[in-house]
């Protein structure tokens, strides 16, 4: 019998948002181009622009649909937006810690679960703008590790005090942060 394995999908409204925002915002900018184009015979660097987006789009698009996290019985494997691949074996993953980060400026909160290996390096971090929560508690039991949840949401400023190191490296300088 062959180890099953769970395939976890950042949220799909992610992409509609995103196919939307595009179209909202090249579609009026390439008619009114084309519009003024047109009559001078510049269409066709216009038409090559728009094709550039079109291309960067596409790739955007095959990009979303190949970030996946795959749960399986040697560990986690995750495969981000850039095509990155992760591979992290159970037994190297010390902890997981769960957090409700404030959102900017907001009192909205989304979930981000670190997983850090046994030296205390982040190993995966998985946000709740991206993963559902339910996602984000299956790779901690996955790996078997113990899940720390805080109990009080904290700002990115708290969390930059705190535990700098769960951070990105440009997370850990409030000017680049949020």
């Amino acid at each position: 019998m062959t180890p099953r394995t769970t395939v976890l999908r950042p949220h799909a409204h992610l992409f509609t948002r995103g196919i939307v925002a595009i179209l909202a915002l090249t579609t009026p900018v390439f008619a009114v181009l084309y519009w003024l184009t047109i009559p001078d015979g510049a269409w066709p660097l216009v038409l090559g622009i728009h094709i550039l987006v079109v291309v960067a789009t596409t790739l955007a698009v095959l990009a979303f649909f190949s970030t996946t996290i795959q749960l399986g019985p040697d560990g986690v494997r995750e495969r981000g937006f850039f095509g990155r691949t992760v591979d992290i074996p159970a037994r190297t993953a010390g902890a997981a810690v769960l957090i409700d980060l404030y959102e900017g400026s907001t009192l909205d909160t989304l979930p981000q679960l670190f997983v850090t290996g046994q030296n205390g390096r982040v190993l995966i971090r998985m946000r709740g703008q991206f993963w559902a929560l339910e996602d984000m508690e299956r790779v901690a039991e996955e790996l078997d590790v113990p899940l720390t949840k805080r109990p009080e949401s904290v700002t990115l400023n708290e969390l930059r005090r705190t535990s700098p190191e769960l951070l990105y490296w440009f997370e850990r300088f409030p000017r680049f942060g949020r």
